[in-house]
């Protein structure tokens, strides 16, 4: 992976990563269109950048994460990062086997997107506002929510856990801004996971050039992100979900297409 490999996949992954369309999907397809092979580092990278795109919500959300005497507010984060940590680790090789199908990422793409078209109709009666009102009870059940997106890449984190918010009375903005919240330990925890794996099994991975690359790849994925938080919120608020299920549907499409004729593999 080159440096400018490394660039572009960040740009792709900060652009996507608050979005309900998966940034796991865009980058597993990016890197074939690039002409990246698959390999340890490769994997790791799409991890560790997916940690620095979050990171974003800290410099955005400083004062909420920041405020120790709210101890509330991190119990329901722990609360509801439980059902990931768990599944992901008794889950570990179908999760692997499915992040390397593409074509299994591209149908939940468009399933996804399906589902997208109808969310708003769905759950169109909220009543929670604030992430103050959301219940412990609550940030289990959207923590279990998010499980699914580990289960199906291809499904997006910040969707699954959006609509488990929705299912649960909360607007569309409050369920966005504690998916984002939710997201800063779930992918802490992988990004650890990820990096301490990598370095036992392939400690070569673990290199002067490679960590630069990822240092990059980390440093324009935290900038792009702190831009397509502010956009995404604004435009949940005022569009709702269905245009990114339309976009869903025409991407997986895309992907099924370039893999049948082979452009990809």
């Amino acid at each position: 992976m080159s440096i400018i490999d490394a660039i572009i996949i960040a740009i792709v992954e900060g652009l996507t990563e608050f979005l309900p369309i998966s940034s796991t999907a865009h980058m597993k397809f990016t890197n074939p269109l690039l002409g990246v092979s698959p390999s340890p580092f490769g994997d790791m990278f799409e991890v560790v950048i997916q940690l620095a795109a979050i990171l974003a919500v800290i410099v955005l959300y400083w004062k909420k994460f920041f405020d120790f005497k709210r101890i509330n507010f991190y119990i329901k984060l722990i609360i509801a990062v439980v059902p990931a940590l768990v599944f992901g680790y008794l889950l570990k090789k179908h999760i692997d086997a499915a992040l390397d199908n593409l074509v299994f990422i591209a149908w939940v793409m468009i399933i996804g997107g399906v589902v997208l078209l109808f969310v708003d109709r769905w759950f169109n009666k909220p009543q929670i506002f604030s992430e103050e009102n959301i219940s412990p009870k609550t940030s289990f059940i959207i923590g279990c929510f998010q499980v699914l997106s580990i289960v199906f890449p291809g499904l997006s984190r910040s969707a699954a856990t959006i609509i488990g918010g929705m299912s649960q009375k909360l607007s569309r903005s409050a369920a966005a801004e504690f998916s984002f919240f939710l997201a800063v330990p779930t992918m802490f925890a992988a990004s650890v996971k990820s990096f301490w794996d990598t370095y036992q099994e392939h400690p070569e991975v673990i290199a002067k050039d490679n960590m630069m690359t990822l240092l990059i790849g980390s440093l324009v994925a935290f900038v792009v992100a702190l831009l397509a938080i502010k956009f995404f919120i604004g435009f949940l608020k005022k569009y709702g979900f269905r245009v990114w299920g339309i976009y869903r549907i025409i991407v997986g499409v895309i992907m099924l297409l370039l893999l049948w004729r082979g452009v990809i593999s």
